[in-house]
């Protein structure tokens, strides 16, 4: 246009009824954490998954932990699975420690995982296979709550790409498939642990009332519902509310009254978690029919132990137990995870600025604040270690913590790179340039992914036969048996031949009414492998599971009193409050407790046809023909007699698997004993 010429224009109306749009919000500083990046700071913050995406990720992994994972701890099974079915069903396994005369379970953290189990009998009918996996589902999706929180802290609070590799770290780790869905006190403790100590990143201030309320809570849930030892996680946290100055700018003028502020704040937060105890004391205390505090109990009975009595008295491991332990479920994470604080003092020398700006006069350096948020590990590591008796389940309180402190340890380590490069070069920008930082993290990030699924291969392989065993069981045995007396009708086996045979099948309603076992009396028996039994939720109703005598002279569990299988929770109290005769706390056999073994229909038993060991006590039964016919067999890892590395990990390739040996796990049929029930009951069918 000429430059005389002049234009008007004119404003569109505005239509006030629509709602403005929100303003945009305000990125987040990737540079608060702390640990800070020294390269590409005013470059775009490295990608990492938000919450929602971070929680479905580590769910799908999660439930695929609880569909497929072993049960690694016969504790497990008899102290929890067993009074979970107890509550549900009317009858199970007790051991000593849910005798109201010594009452050292929790029958208050027993009842949280109850609405899964019935929620899927509602759902999903009357079979109790169901209820198992929808509280292990239960616990899934807990736990992959818990680690996303704790995840997306280190993100906020730590550094962005330390929350990168402890995503990774969690996601794939071996611990982590085994802990999360394991129904254990100290799986519990592990949630509430690991979102205590998301809340607690921040440093502490009088200011910041929500940081200790909510973690004081979290670690008081841990302890008081799951496991009281597990409060010991909370020892550094303690002692920095207490003591740390933190954000608060305190000078010799106001100290005194810092610190009563800071006290009376802790103490507050304090009581208000101990009102936590109040519903969990009264629900046990129903449940024992005497006034009963569950926490104190297993202390007395660990820390202060009668004479003869206590722990020990199950067995006593090496300081070295917990080591090779943790090496197997986390592999080079754990040097990586005690490493942490000699790093960051090496980091304090080389590497100043990774940390941050020097503090304002009167807070708490952050070398100081990033120590104390290392430290649960060795706390809790030292404390399990001194205890004679040690089990694989103590250790899972710190198991995200490892992670944590193996994402912190990687990242300094990669900042002593940068260090080096950049003094070696006289040049930052080629340092931000280069890849060698990236392939380190991501070479030890990838190994430990790497090593951990070839450990959980293993788990899978190697030692899942016992639930394997139990699903045959249920699916194939038991309706042969139906069958074969005339209760059911099952389809003739499919022709190969016949390529429309699939298509029909899919049509069919696959479903069997295991309804008739219930007259039948059936019992399945277990000798030696009674510590690898899964529980009775794997097994159908109409089966009752006995223990026929082996070389093991330690007490087997009883029966809890039966009850209505109908019953609500006050017929349960009928069992719950009655002290079983014969359980003790001294860990004598209980000869009541044993059947012959010749009125049992099915034995479980493990068999190693390379190098067979037998006993009058624990015959060969797998290898006797005569009178037992081989169901169902898997193989079994014979672990005496397999390389360390070729046992501990698997590989594909039989080179690899040439160098392990295995036994036969197999479910037994007693010929004459199942024949004769056979006859029996299709006699009594007929009439």
């Amino acid at each position: 246009m000429a430059s005389n010429t002049q234009t008007i224009r004119f404003r569109r109306p505005i239509d006030n009824s629509k709602p403005k749009p929100p303003p945009p919000e305000k990125p987040k500083n990737r540079h608060a954490g702390i640990l800070q990046d020294q390269l590409r700071r005013s470059q775009r913050a490295p990608y990492v998954f938000g919450f929602s995406t971070a929680f479905r990720v580590l769910l799908l992994m999660r439930v695929a932990g609880a569909m497929y994972s072993n049960i690694q701890d016969c504790d497990e099974v008899f102290n929890f699975w067993e009074p979970l079915h107890y509550l549900d069903r009317g009858y199970g396994f007790q051991t000593w420690e849910t005798s109201p005369q010594y009452s050292i379970r929790s029958w208050a953290y027993i009842l949280l995982h109850l609405p899964p189990a019935k929620l899927a009998k509602q759902l999903l009918g009357t079979e109790k296979r169901p209820a198992f996996f929808a509280v292990r589902i239960f616990l899934a999706f807990l736990s992959a709550l818990c680690e996303t929180v704790l995840y997306r802290a280190v993100i906020d609070k730590i550094n962005y790409r330390a929350g990168r590799y402890l995503f990774f770290m969690l996601l794939c780790s071996s611990g982590m498939w085994i802990a999360a869905t394991s129904f254990l006190p100290s799986s519990f403790a592990m949630y509430a642990n690991t979102l205590a100590f998301a809340y607690s990143i921040e440093p502490p201030s009088n200011k910041n009332m929500r940081r200790t309320l909510f973690s004081t809570l979290a670690f008081a849930t841990g302890a008081i519902v799951g496991w009281p030892f597990a409060l010991a996680v909370a020892i550094p946290f303690v002692v920095e509310e207490l003591f740390l100055h933190g954000r608060d700018q305190v000078n010799g003028g106001n100290l005194a009254s810092w610190l009563l502020r800071r006290w009376a704040k802790f103490a507050t937060c304090v009581g208000v978690a101990a009102l936590l105890a109040i519903p969990v004391v009264a629900m046990d205390t129903l449940f024992y029919g005497k006034l009963t505090i569950v926490p104190w109990n297993i202390i007395k009975y660990n820390v202060f132990p009668d004479p003869g009595r206590g722990p020990d008295l199950y067995g006593s491991e090496p300081p070295s137990f917990y080591v090779n332990n943790l090496i197997l479920n986390f592999n080079i994470l754990v040097p990586l995870a005690f490493a942490a604080i000699p790093v960051l003092f090496i980091t304090s020398i080389v590497d100043r600025k990774r940390l941050g700006d020097k503090p304002l006069p009167g807070t708490t350096s952050p070398f100081v604040l990033l120590a104390f948020r290392l430290a649960p590990v060795y706390v809790w590591f030292g404390i399990m270690t001194a205890q004679p008796h040690k089990e694989e389940r103590f250790m899972f309180p710190i198991y995200p913590l490892i992670c944590f402190n193996a994402a912190v340890t990687v990242y300094l380590m990669r900042g002593w790179l940068e260090a080096a490069y950049i003094k070696f070069t006289q040049s930052p920008y080629k340092a931000s340039r280069a890849t060698m930082f990236s392939r380190f993290t991501l070479s030890v990030v990838t190994a430990f992914m790497v090593l951990s699924v070839t450990r959980t291969l293993a788990l899978w392989e190697y030692y899942h036969a016992p639930m394997t065993i139990a699903y045959r069981l249920e699916s194939q045995e038991l309706p042969r048996l139906l069958n074969a007396t005339g209760h059911i009708t099952l389809p003739p086996p499919r022709d190969p031949s016949d390529h429309r045979a699939p298509e029909r099948e899919k049509d069919e309603d696959t479903r069997i009414d295991l309804a008739p076992l219930k007259q039948m009396d059936l019992t399945l028996c277990l000798g030696k492998e009674w510590h690898r039994f899964p529980g009775h939720y794997l097994i159908p109703e109409g089966v009752h599971v006995r223990w026929i005598k082996s070389e093991f002279d330690g007490m087997l569990p009883g029966h809890f009193k039966e009850t209505a299988t109908e019953g609500g929770l006050l017929e349960r109290l009928k069992g719950t409050m009655v002290a079983p005769s014969g359980l003790n706390d001294l860990n004598k056999e209980v000869a009541e407790f044993y059947i012959d073994v010749s009125r049992c229909d099915y034995l479980i038993d493990l068999d190693f046809p390379l190098h067979p060991t037998s006993s009058k006590l624990e015959p060969r039964y797998a290898a006797d023909d005569v009178a037992w016919e081989r169901v169902t067999c898997q193989k079994f890892l014979d672990a005496r007699h397999s390389l360390l590395l070729t046992r501990a990990m698997w590989m594909p390739g039989s080179l690899w698997q040439q160098q392990n040996e295995y036994g036969e796990y197999c479910l037994l049929r007693h010929k004459k004993n199942v024949a004769k029930k056979e006859e029996v009951y299709a006699v009594r069918r007929d009439l």
